[in-house]
């Protein structure tokens, strides 16, 4: 005879009191940053809360930009996750990256194409590979700088996006580089111009600054 299932009473579960606010915030990332594999990012984002490690959810639910390319399952807000994740070091890993990569569940063959834009070692320098990043999603370089702009800001979400005009600099110069069709003298008629009005800003640049008609061309 098959022996009775064990009954249960509320007086003996015992649920422990962080579980639903646990329950909650978990629920809430999944909802905002709406991953391919549910399974696969869970274990990455409970694995991040266990550890005390930023954790691989959007910051908000995000809309779809005119400016994607259609061609990529990367996002700006994704490019923001991986940042909050890896920018506390100049140089990561290609394993670190590669993981945190697979953790949201984007496709390993558009990591390869990014790095194969540069001749990058076993170890990547964050804010150039941001930057390839950033030109996988824009239509140019300058909605290519504009999404870096976005990512590297402290200024809050909408505002004027504005980081340190050396920042700025360097990675025009390592893009237009990469582009290979990008003249020295239109970069640096650009560059002239735009320190004037970072000289006005506390050495600051943003986005309307390069976007002006007033600017000289980046491209």
């Amino acid at each position: 005879m098959a022996l009775p299932e064990p009954m249960f009473c509320s007086q003996q579960i015992k649920i422990p009191p962080e579980l639903p606010d646990i329950l909650k915030q978990y629920t809430k990332a999944a909802i905002r940053t709406q991953p391919h594999d549910l399974l696969q990012w869970s274990a990455a984002y409970f694995e991040c809360l266990s550890n005390g490690l930023p954790l691989p959810a959007k910051e908000r639910f995000e809309m779809p930009m005119g400016t994607q390319k259609s061609d990529t399952d990367l996002t700006l807000g994704l490019l923001k996750v991986l940042h909050k994740q890896l920018s506390s070091e100049i140089f990561v890993s290609n394993a670190l990256l590669k993981q945190k990569w697979i953790d949201l569940c984007l496709p390993q063959g558009e990591l390869k194409n990014i790095l194969e834009l540069d001749n990058f070692g076993n170890e990547v320098e964050w804010l150039k590979f941001l930057a390839l990043g950033c030109s996988a999603l824009g239509s140019s370089i300058q909605v290519t700088l504009k999404h870096v702009c976005e990512i590297l800001t402290d200024d809050p979400e909408g505002g004027a996006a504005r980081i340190p005009f050396e920042t700025f600099s360097n990675l025009y110069k390592y893009l237009a580089k990469i582009d290979g069709e990008i003249s020295q003298s239109k970069v640096e008629d650009a560059l002239f111009a735009l320190q004037a009005e970072a000289e006005k800003q506390d050495g600051m640049i943003q986005p309307r600054n390069f976007l002006n008609t007033a600017c000289p061309p980046l491209s």
